[in-house]
C-alpha cells in the first residue's frame, strides 16, 4: 500500500473521531441520555441533570476531556477501584515508553530505513509503505548497529518503567487493604471437595473437621446449597415489589389491599414454607470463618489433607463477588471443565483462521483481484484501491471480533469460577491470546508464507521466518491501529448500543428506566485490546517505526476516554484487587523477548554478526528480569503478608472492634438475598385525593432525606407506568407459591 493509502484511511478514521467526539459533547448533556453517560453517578451519587432548555446543551465542547484530565488517580481508586487504577497505569506506562521510541526511532531509524539502499525515490505520498522499514536496508549495512543500540535502549527503560509501576501498585495493594473497611472476605475460607459420609450432613462434617484441626481460630462455618428453580422465582418475584415500590403513585383500590399485616404474615408464611419444602441440597462447599484475618490465612495456604483433591481450601472472594450458581460444582469436575474449555478454544482459534486468512488477502491487490474478480472494474479506480486495501480489510476483521469476547465469556462461565472477577479475568486471558494468535501471528503469517512454506515445520527457523514477513505486514498492522484503536475509543466514548437501546426503551416501547442495572467495565475486551496494541509498538518499533505515531495517539485518547468512562458511566461491583497487572507484566515481557528474537533474525538475515551478537545477551537479561520480578513482587499479588495481618488483628482486638466484625460475619454471606421479608409498607394507597396529594403537601414536616429519595424516582419515573393492578401481583405470587408446593408433592 502506498502513504496516499494511508493517509485515506487516517483521514476517515480521524473524520469519524471528530464526528463521534462532537456528537458525545452533545448527547451526554440532553436529561434523556442521563442513564447512558452517567449511569455510575446517578447510582451512586444520586445526581441529577438540569431539564431546562439551555443553549450549551447543543453546542460541542471540551469540558469533559479536562474534567477527565484533571481527575487524580485517589479519586480515581475511591470511583472505581484498584483494577481501574491498573487499567490507567497501563495506558501510563504505554505512553511513556512509547514517547520515548516514537522521538528515537522516528528521528533516527526512520531515515535510515528510507535511505538504506541506493534508489531513486518518488514523491512521498507515492511510495510504498515497505520503503519505512527495515526491509530496504541493504545487506551488511554498517548502520545496522544503530538499530541495536535504539532496541537496547528501548528494551532498557521498559524494564525499569515495568519495575516502576509493578513495585507501585504491589505497595497500593497494600495500602489499600490498611485503608480499607474490614472486608469479610480476609477471615473467610472457600472449602471444596468435602467427603460425603453416610451418618452425618455435611455441615456437621465441616464444623467437626475444622473444630479438631484448627480450633484456635475456627469461627463457624455456612454450607452453601446447591439452588434450583426457587431461586429463579423468588428474584423474579422480588424484582416484581421493588418495581411496585418505585411507583409514585399506584392505583389500589381498598378494597382489594390487604392490611400490612396480612400481607406481612402471608408472605413471612409463604416464603418459609416454599423454602423448607423445596429440594435444596447441601453440597461438598462451604465458607469457614475464623476469628483473625492471619488464621484465614493459614488455612487457605496450608494442605488439609495427605489427599489433595479433599478439603481444599482457597481464599474466600468477597461477599459481592461470588458466583453462587456455580460454587456448587464438585471440585472433582473443575481439571475436566478446564480440558474442555482449553480444547473449545482451541478449536474456536482454528476455526476463526479463515476469516483471518481472508480478509488479510484483502489488503494485497493482487491476490484480490484473483479471489475476487468481479471487482475488477471497481479496482481500476485509485481511490477505490486506496480505500478497499488501506481500510476495509480492518473494518471486517473488527465486525468479526466482536463474537470473541462473548464466547471466551461463555468458556470461563463453563471452567466453573467462584467468582465474577474471576470469571472476568479467565476471559481476559483467553482473549488476550487469542487475539496475539490470530491478529499477530496468523495474520502475519497468512498473507505471504503459508503458500510459499509451512511456517512451522522447523522451529528453529521460526525466527528468520518472522524477520522476513513482519516488516512487509506493516501495512496492515497500522491499518488495523487505525480502525481498531481510534475508531472503537469513539464507539466506546458514545456507547452506541447503549444509546440505541435506551431510545427504544424509552420512546418505543414505553418501559420505565432501570435504576439498578449499571454495566461494569469490560476489562476483558479493554485489557487485551491494550496489550495488542503494546505488541505491536514493540515489534515495530525498530522494523517499522511509522507504526508508532498512530499508536502513540491511540494511547493519549484512550487515557481520557477511559478515565471518564470509569468516573462517570460504569459502576464496579467488584475488584480483583489489581490481578491484572501481572498480566500486563508478562504480555510486556513476552513483546520485548519477542522483538528480540525478529531483531535477531533480521540482523541475521542482513548479515549483521555483530548486531546479532549484541541481540543474544539482551534476550537473555530480559528473561533474567522477568525471573526477578516474579520472586520478588509476584508473591504479593497472589496472597497479603502474614506481618500486616497480624498487626490488622491486633488492633482490631484492642480497639474493640473484632466482635462486631465476628457479628457481622454472620450476614456477609447470604447466598439467598431474595427470599428476605419484601416490604411493601413503602406502596402509597391512593383511595382517596388525601393520600395523592399528602406525599406533596407535607413541606417543612418532611425530612430532607425524604424529599431527596423521591425527588430522583418522581423524574426517573414514565407516566404511562402509573396504576399497576397490586392484586394481580399479589395473586401471581400465590400462584408461585402453589406451583412450588405442587412441584415439590410431585418430586415426592
Amino acid at each position: 500500500m502506498k502513504i496516499s493509502g494511508l493517509l485515506t484511511s487516517a483521514g476517515i478514521n480521524i473524520g469519524l473521531c471528530v464526528l463521534f467526539l462532537s456528537l458525545y459533547s452533545i448527547l451526554r448533556k440532553q436529561p434523556a441520555n442521563i442513564r447512558v453517560y452517567f449511569g455510575r453517578r446517578i447510582a451512586e451519587e444520586n445526581s441529577l441533570l438540569r431539564e431546562a432548555f439551555v443553549l450549551e446543551r447543543f453546542v460541542p465542547s471540551a469540558g469533559w476531556i479536562v474534567k477527565a484530565l484533571q481527575c487524580t488517580e485517589e479519586e480515581l481508586l475511591a470511583a472505581a477501584g484498584l483494577d481501574a487504577v491498573v487499567f490507567n497505569r497501563m495506558l501510563v506506562f504505554s505512553i511513556r515508553i512509547f514517547s520515548l521510541a516514537a522521538l528515537l526511532c522516528v528521528s533516527v531509524i526512520l531515515p535510515l530505513n528510507y535511505f538504506g539502499q541506493n534508489i531513486r525515490h518518488l514523491q512521498i505520498h507515492s511510495e510504498q509503505l515497505d520503503i519505512f522499514t527495515i526491509g530496504n536496508v541493504e545487506v551488511r549495512s554498517r548502520w545496522l548497529w544503530v538499530h541495536c543500540i535504539v532496541l537496547y535502549i528501548i528494551s532498557g527503560v521498559a524494564c525499569i518503567l515495568l519495575y516502576l509501576e509493578y513495585r507501585r501498585i504491589a505497595k497500593l495493594r497494600i495500602l489499600l487493604l490498611k485503608r480499607a473497611t474490614p472486608n469479610p472476605g480476609q477471615f473467610a475460607v472457600l472449602v471444596r471437595g468435602i467427603p460425603k459420609t453416610t451418618k452425618e450432613s455435611c455441615s456437621s462434617d465441616v464444623d467437626d473437621f475444622f473444630t479438631k484441626y484448627h480450633a484456635s481460630s475456627y469461627l463457624f462455618h455456612q454450607v452453601v446449597y446447591k439452588a434450583g428453580k426457587l431461586q429463579k422465582i423468588m428474584t423474579g418475584a422480588k424484582k416484581a415489589c421493588r418495581k411496585l415500590e418505585d411507583f409514585t403513585v399506584t392505583m389500589v383500590d381498598h378494597a382489594v389491599l390487604p392490611t400490612d399485616k396480612v400481607v406481612e404474615s402471608r408472605g413471612k408464611a409463604d416464603l418459609k414454607d416454599s423454602i423448607s419444602n423445596t429440594d435444596n441440597e447441601e453440597c461438598a462447599a462451604a465458607f469457614v470463618f475464623f476469628k483473625t484475618r492471619y488464621g484465614a490465612l493459614v488455612a487457605s495456604e496450608v494442605l488439609q489433607t495427605s489427599n489433595p483433591t479433599k478439603w481444599v481450601t482457597d481464599p474466600a472472594p468477597e461477599p459481592n463477588d461470588v458466583y453462587w450458581s456455580k460454587i456448587w460444582i464438585p471440585y472433582k469436575q473443575l481439571w475436566i471443565r478446564r480440558i474442555a474449555t482449553l480444547l473449545g478454544s482451541i478449536v474456536f482459534m482454528l476455526l476463526f483462521l479463515i476469516p483471518v486468512a481472508f480478509i488479510q488477502s484483502l489488503s494485497v491487490l493482487e491476490q484480490l483481484q484473483q479471489n475476487l474478480p468481479f471487482l475488477n472494474g471497481l479496482l481500476t479506480k485509485p481511490y477505490m484501491i486506496q480505500l478497499v486495501t488501506g481500510h476495509l480489510p480492518s473494518v471486517i476483521l473488527q465486525i468479526f471480533l466482536y463474537s470473541v469476547a462473548q464466547i471466551m465469556m461463555l468458556f470461563s462461565t463453563l471452567e466453573g469460577p467462584t467468582s465474577h472477577s474471576e470469571r472476568k479475568r479467565s476471559a481476559c486471558c483467553k482473549v488476550l491470546y487469542f487475539m496475539i494468535w490470530n491478529l499477530f501471528f496468523v495474520n502475519v503469517v497468512s498473507g505471504t508464507v503459508i503458500k510459499q512454506l509451512n511456517f512451522f515445520s522447523s522451529p528453529k527457523d521460526i525466527p528468520i521466518q518472522l524477520a522476513r514477513v513482519v516488516p512487509g505486514q506493516a501495512t496492515f498492522l497500522i491499518t488495523y491501529v487505525l480502525t481498531s484503536g481510534w475508531a472503537s475509543l469513539s464507539s466506546e466514548l458514545m456507547q452506541l448500543f447503549c444509546l440505541i437501546w435506551n431510545f427504544i426503551r424509552k420512546y418505543i416501547l414505553r418501559m420505565k428506566e432501570d435504576t439498578e442495572f449499571v454495566p461494569s467495565f469490560p476489562y476483558h475486551t479493554e485489557v487485551p485490546k491494550v496489550l495488542l496494541f503494546g505488541l505491536l509498538g514493540f515489534t515495530c518499533s525498530v522494523l517499522a517505526p511509522l507504526i508508532l505515531p498512530f499508536l502513540l495517539m491511540y494511547f493519549f485518547l484512550g487515557y481520557v476516554v477511559y478515565r471518564n468512562q470509569l468516573l462517570n458511566v460504569y459502576r464496579t461491583r467488584y475488584d480483583t484487587g489489581g490481578l491484572y497487572w501481572p498480566i500486563a507484566h508478562n504480555t510486556v515481557i513476552f513483546s520485548l523477548v519477542l522483538t528480540q528474537i525478529i531483531c535477531l533474525g533480521v540482523f541475521g538475515l542482513k548479515v549483521s554478526p555483530v548486531a546479532a551478537g549484541f541481540t543474544i545477551p539482551l534476550i537473555i537479561l530480559t528473561l533474567l528480569f522477568n525471573q526477578y520480578c516474579r520472586k520478588r513482587l509476584l508473591p504479593l499479588f497472589k496472597s497479603f503478608p502474614a506481618q500486616d495481618l497480624v498487626d490488622m488483628d491486633r488492633e482490631d482486638e484492642q480497639s474493640g472492634r473484632m466482635e462486631h466484625i465476628h457479628h457481622q460475619l454472620h450476614t456477609a454471606y447470604c447466598q439467598f438475598p431474595d427470599t428476605e421479608e419484601m416490604q411493601l409498607e413503602k406502596i402509597r394507597i391512593a383511595g382517596n385525593d388525601k393520600d395523592d396529594e399528602e406525599p406533596w403537601s407535607l413541606g417543612e414536616s418532611n425530612s430532607k432525606e425524604t424529599c431527596e429519595e423521591r425527588q430522583p424516582r418522581r423524574d426517573l419515573s414514565h407516566p404511562t407506568l402509573k396504576g399497576l393492578p397490586f392484586n394481580r401481583l399479589q395473586n401471581a405470587i400465590r400462584s408461585i407459591t402453589f406451583l412450588i408446593r405442587l412441584q415439590k408433592r410431585g418430586l415426592s
